[in-house]
């Protein structure tokens, strides 16, 4: 059974990691779910959890909010793990879950935000600190600056008013990594095409500490904001480490091997500074996007 799931993480990955060379995890994750505006949250959930346990890195742990409202018995032991994924975006957790949480991140535990999770807590100020951008759920001009690249590819923090997060149609669209010597993005193509996904734009909010590694081009003919808006970014909060991606909207997004090579890749480097994990022979190119239906 060993040497089968060695074989398939080969095949997935491309190489060994040095955990999977050991044979078991060396890192503990837990997803937090239960509230989203996305239906599909429970399958994306199952998902990234395989994703991330396919590795041989990972050991994942689920933790879920009751269906609605806050949840007085949500009390996750973040300092259980290396790193905390947020598949959430719903009613505000317990005032010491919060508490809880912020202390894990200054004390350097890691932090991965997909999709809708930076819809979520649009008044939790340290929050909205933690993931440097965020749309939805309120924000506005007293969230932050709207942030995002110029035509040439310099940093823009836009003060205009105006309510933050918008997306077009879903649609393929081209990544452009910006920083190709992050751990993250190293060994990606310069640019690689997405699956179809919601394109959000127009993202604001404190975007301090913050590093853009790869951008989307939210083409006003799609129905776009007509910038470079930021897809891949890091945020340091404290000692801790937050990865950032606004990609992952639906099961076929998030069967792109762009996204599981951006998850996975973020959430060892959240977890410990580093990559090991490589960039597998099917990642997308340019011209050509690269998919894995789920289960197979």
């Amino acid at each position: 059974m060993l040497r089968r799931s060695l074989l398939l993480a080969v095949i997935v990955f491309g190489s060994l990691s040095p955990a999977l060379a050991q044979g078991e995890p060396t890192l503990a994750a837990l997803i937090v779910d239960g509230q989203n505006n996305h239906r599909n949250w429970p399958n994306t959930t199952r998902m990234m959890k395989k994703y991330l346990e396919d590795t041989g890195l990972f050991r994942v742990d689920v933790a879920t909010t009751a269906p609605r409202g806050t949840d007085p018995a949500f009390r996750p032991d973040f300092s259980k793990y290396q790193v905390v994924v947020s598949n959430y975006n719903g009613a505000p957790w317990p005032e010491e879950t919060q508490q809880n949480f912020v202390k894990y991140v200054q004390n350097g535990g890691g932090l991965v935000v997909v999709h809708a999770a930076n819809n979520a807590f649009g008044d939790w100020a340290e929050y909205n600190q933690m993931i440097g951008l965020g749309g939805w759920g309120g924000r506005n001009e007293r969230s932050g600056p709207y942030v995002y690249l110029d035509a040439e590819g310099k940093l823009v923090r836009d003060e205009s008013k105006g309510s933050g997060g918008h997306h077009g149609p879903q649609h393929p669209f081209a990544i452009i990594v910006r920083d190709g010597e992050h751990p993250v993005t190293k060994g990606m193509p310069r640019e690689w095409l997405h699956v179809q996904d919601e394109l959000y734009d127009l993202l604001r909010g404190p975007g301090e500490n913050m590093q853009i590694l790869a951008t989307a081009y939210a083409d006003k003919a799609k129905g776009g904001s007509g910038r470079h808006e930021p897809m891949i970014f890091t945020i340091e909060y404290g000692k801790g480490r937050v990865f950032h991606t606004p990609m992952g909207h639906g099961d076929d997004s998030q069967e792109c091997v762009g996204f599981i090579t951006t998850l996975v890749r973020g959430a060892e480097w959240a977890a410990t500074g580093k990559v090991a994990l490589p960039i597998p022979d099917d990642f997308p190119t340019a011209d050509k996007t690269s998919q894995r239906p789920f289960g197979k």
